[in-house]
């Protein structure tokens, strides 16, 4: 298991229950920016979304896995 700093492009973001939340554009400061294929759907659709550095539990192999179950983090998730 790894911390933050082995977040790399391409990642798959998941919850703590294992749903998949988004996948890693790059990181930006203390932020992971997911790509904007995973923005969802309505007013969310075409924007970046933001995971803070906060969330992130441990990085394994090729996945970010949150501390907070998948439809939580989306809710903390910031927009830009």
């Amino acid at each position: 298991m790894a911390g933050f700093e082995a977040v790399k492009e391409r990642m798959e973001v998941i919850g703590a229950d294992g749903a998949h939340v988004g996948t890693v554009d790059r990181v930006n400061g203390d932020r992971i920016k997911l790509v904007k294929s995973d923005s969802g759907e309505g007013r969310h659709k075409g924007h970046h979304h933001f995971i803070s550095r906060g969330l992130v539990a441990e990085v394994e192999g090729d996945k970010v896995r949150l501390s907070a179950n998948g439809d939580v983090a989306v809710t903390f998730e910031e927009e830009e």
